[in-house]
């Protein structure tokens, strides 16, 4: 049987996303920052666009007829239009300005373009000239304040340092790098043994007494595999190794809670003082040697809208600080309407047009978006935004999209990383979503405001008695607020609150 290469031709239908739809998707994904810095990126690579700094620039509208305007350049016949959509503008936050692109082209015609005003003669004569300068012509190289900056010192760095000056030489230094090379941000081993001889074909005693000897650089303990032994190291380099605190360690260091020391102290045959005295050596041991030197990122936090109160009646504005306006140069359409430019320069400009049409449509289409999640917000929650947490409502995801008219996903990636200065201070836009119950009256209560009345609770009870998930479900059905003892567990273990036991002060 032979096989013959052939053609076939079919067709299906598929859904494609084009450059435009993706752009417009990660848009509204960014954050004020990240938009800031796509922004300053845009006008580097694309000569059309222009910071907006006095005069007008273009509107939605008229963006939209340059962009048929560039499809039917190219295409005889028209290009499919997008279906319309029926979003409303935001009448107060504009990304351009409201004026048409024949205004542009008049300030052109005032304002030349700066790149005809160099005076390249001048330029070239100054540092093409291969002749003599004098001192007062010359550049001196002074250092760069970059190279002032400092930083801190990684855990790596710290130990590598540590590492040159311990004198271990051959398979061990090696296998001490490779330790050194393995470790998570806590200063645990993340690689086994067995991997790290692999790295080098060492024998287990080589890895060993490089593992050995990393332990004892500061941060003590690094480069242990449990917690336990990074205890017991640093026992040891106290000199501790032979207390009680290491037996604890050892073989008990699950039960030294608070309410257990009783019973282990007459197990082990001391007084409760003498133990609670061994507790307090192990407090000051440090279970995760490496977080000292831990990378510290720094998450800055910008709010995408103001919501404010005026009178009796709350008001969204855009937060456009260090946001530049954009629109598009009018000098590069003259430009592409002139009949003298060549073809190559027509075929560039219109590329970049489109880029920048595209641009600023998706910009524009994101601020309305987002403007008419908030403002869905603030309908619902004006209670919250009046009072308080106390008196937040439930709210789901598709609540707004039913509302808005749009896909849960949008939805979803306009309030992800965003943030909102509201008179109750600055808050993520998702935190004002939260599941509900419904009480005895027939009205929904949020499950932040169930969790905040649990921990209200525990903050105020009796520290040698405390609650128990039991106790607090029966307290909450007595306000109307009926919920099993499983639920209770759940939300206490979701804010971080310990058990009943944990909290127990003995004595």
């Amino acid at each position: 049987m032979s096989i013959k290469p052939n053609l076939i031709t079919s067709l299906r239908q598929q859904l494609v996303l084009t450059p435009q739809m993706r752009q417009r998707i990660e848009l509204l994904g960014m954050t004020t920052l990240e938009m800031q810095d796509l922004v300053q990126t845009e006008l580097i690579e694309n000569i059309v666009l222009e910071i907006e700094e006095s005069g007008p620039g273009e509107t939605v509208e008229s963006l939209s007829t340059m962009d048929e305007s560039l499809y039917a350049a190219d295409n005889p016949q028209p290009p499919m239009v997008e279906a319309q959509s029926n979003e409303v503008n935001p009448t107060e936050n504009k990304t351009v300005s409201e004026s048409n692109f024949e205004e542009s082209e008049a300030e052109a015609d005032v304002n030349p373009d700066s790149f005809q005003e160099i005076d390249f003669g001048t330029t070239f004569e100054d540092y093409l000239d291969p002749g003599y300068k004098t001192h007062e012509y010359e550049q001196r190289e002074r250092p760069s304040f970059e190279n002032m900056i400092t930083r801190p010192l990684t855990l790596a760095e710290h130990l590598l340092w540590q590492l040159n000056m311990s004198g271990l030489s051959g398979q061990t230094r090696e296998a001490a790098e490779a330790v050194i090379g393995n470790l998570n941000d806590d200063g645990y081993l993340d690689a086994t043994l067995d991997e790290i001889m692999e790295m080098g074909n060492w024998p287990l005693t080589v890895v060993e007494k490089a593992r050995k000897t990393v332990q004892t650089f500061d941060p003590t303990g690094v480069g242990s595999l449990e917690r336990k032994e990074c205890l017991l190291v640093q026992l040891e380099q106290l000199g501790c190794a032979n207390r009680l605190a290491a037996k604890l360690i050892t073989s008990y260091l699950d039960r030294l809670q608070p309410y257990r020391l009783p019973d282990l102290a007459k197990e082990l045959g001391i007084t409760l003082d003498q133990l609670k005295a061994e507790l307090e050596i192990i407090r000051k041991l440090e279970p995760y040697p490496g977080r000292k030197y831990a990378a510290k990122t720094t998450q800055y936090i910008e709010p995408e809208v103001y919501i404010e109160k005026i009178d009796d009646e709350y008001y969204i504005h855009f937060n456009d600080d260090g946001m530049p306006q954009l629109r598009i140069n009018s000098h590069y359409r003259k430009l592409l309407e002139n009949d003298e430019t060549t073809k190559e320069t027509r075929d560039y400009i219109k590329t970049r047009f489109r880029s920048a049409v595209d641009l600023l449509k998706n910009i524009e289409h994101r601020r309305q978006t987002i403007y008419k999640v908030c403002e869905s917000i603030v309908r619902r929650q004006r209670e919250f935004l009046d009072k308080g947490v106390e008196s937040i409502r439930p709210m789901m995801l598709k609540d707004i999209a039913e509302d808005i008219e749009m896909h849960l996903s949008t939805v979803s990636r306009v309030v992800n990383g965003k943030y909102a200065h509201t008179p109750q201070g600055v808050i993520e836009l998702r935190r004002f979503f939260t599941e509900g119950m419904v009480n005895d009256d027939g009205e929904e209560v949020s499950t932040r405001v169930i969790k905040l009345q649990i921990k209200k609770m525990i903050e105020m009870e009796n520290v040698r008695s405390p609650l128990t998930d039991e106790e607090i479900a029966e307290k909450l059905a007595r306000e109307g607020m009926k919920m099993s003892r499983r639920t209770v567990a759940k939300y206490r273990d979701q804010m971080n609150i310990p058990g009943s036991r944990e909290r127990r002060i003995v004595g």
